[in-house]
């Protein structure tokens, strides 16, 4: 390979059409496993490297960039979280930080709007009934779940997954009311039918669903605490497709145990890849293994995304992608 080409550690196995097309442009080494890298290796591809291409799994704290050495000045995020990288530390050290914005929400969207669906209708419990041999034919009483038109779907985050759920969420007849640091565009807000909550206490108290559209920052880390849970009508459901952080997980399973909440579809989880035990036992919640951006496409775009950050790096411009302080 020339010498003049940069240096690429990637530390997750990707697509093989993404991992072609760097060994193409870049010099890349590959981790061959699907498991994260361990920090002392991670850090070796650092001090070896001008590039490392990340990914979720990968703890990029502030230890990591004191010892990563001063070769490393790209880090090109497999992903639009960043909440596993210290930015302000990677910043310090002179380490551009980028990530895949944008590329995601539909996916995500779409897996949240299944959970808006699945948890009130029971799905999950009808066909493990099926598969259990419990089902004996149709009853008039077995088996009723909760009808979502008409419902209030409470947003926290209208960002672009949040405005995407809604957009699902207004086809199936959801009156859409959201919570944010700031009410969105307004001509958006119409298109949505949008309610804006200043308070999130006061639009918490009225909501039948809520879906977590968030990023994990220090400021939402618990936003969705034992206090803030209780407020909830009893009624009601939780979907989180974001980020496990922003629920505190034992209140949310305590809360779901005791009969105070009616149920929860969550993506992800606050000590991943492990649930908590109480959520794994409840039968009106449902689980899912960190899958709602794994579609073909988004990942193909995700390395593309990382490839073009790569790419003006290389080339002396600024990548379009860069995180600021933790901000996208």
């Amino acid at each position: 390979m020339s010498s003049g080409k940069l240096k690429v550690t990637v530390t997750r196995r990707l697509p093989r059409t993404v991992e072609a097309r760097l060994d193409d442009l870049f010099d890349a080494t590959f981790h061959g496993g699907d498991e994260a890298m361990s920090p002392r290796a991670l850090i070796e591809a650092a001090q070896s490297s001008d590039a490392l291409v990340a990914t979720l799994g990968d703890r990029l704290d502030e230890g990591f960039f004191a010892d990563a050495g001063n070769r490393l000045r790209l880090v090109a995020n497999f992903g639009a979280g960043v909440d596993h990288i210290d930015v302000v530390a990677a910043n310090a050290s002179g380490v551009t930080v980028t990530n895949t914005p944008s590329v995601l929400a539909e996916d995500a969207a779409d897996m949240a709007m299944a959970l808006i669906l699945a948890v009130p209708r029971r799905l999950v419990e009808g066909v493990r009934a099926l598969e259990e041999g419990r089902f004996i034919g149709w009853s008039p009483t077995w088996m009723l779940g909760s009808r979502v038109k008409g419902k209030k779907l409470g947003m926290i985050g209208l960002g672009r997954v949040g405005q995407a759920v809604a957009r699902r969420a207004r086809a199936f007849g959801l009156d859409i009311h959201y919570h944010a640091r700031a009410a969105i565009n307004p001509h958006v807000e119409k298109e949505l039918a949008a309610t804006y909550w200043e308070s999130l206490d006061q639009m918490l108290a009225h909501m039948d669903i809520l879906s977590v559209n968030c990023p994990h920052t220090p400021a939402t880390y618990h936003l969705l605490s034992r206090r803030r849970l209780e407020l909830m009508p009893a009624s009601s459901y939780i979907v989180n497709v974001s980020r496990g952080e922003v629920i505190d997980e034992a209140a949310l399973a305590d809360m779901i145990a005791a009969g105070r909440l009616a149920g929860a579809g969550l993506d992800v989880y606050e000590r991943e890849p492990k649930p908590n035990p109480k959520l794994l036992a409840a039968p009106n919640v449902v689980l899912l293994p960190h899958m709602a951006s794994a579609t073909v496409e988004s990942r193909i775009e995700m390395g593309e995304r990382v490839i073009i950050n790569l790419k003006m790096f290389a080339d002396g411009h600024k990548p379009p992608d860069r995180v600021i302080l933790g901000i996208d």
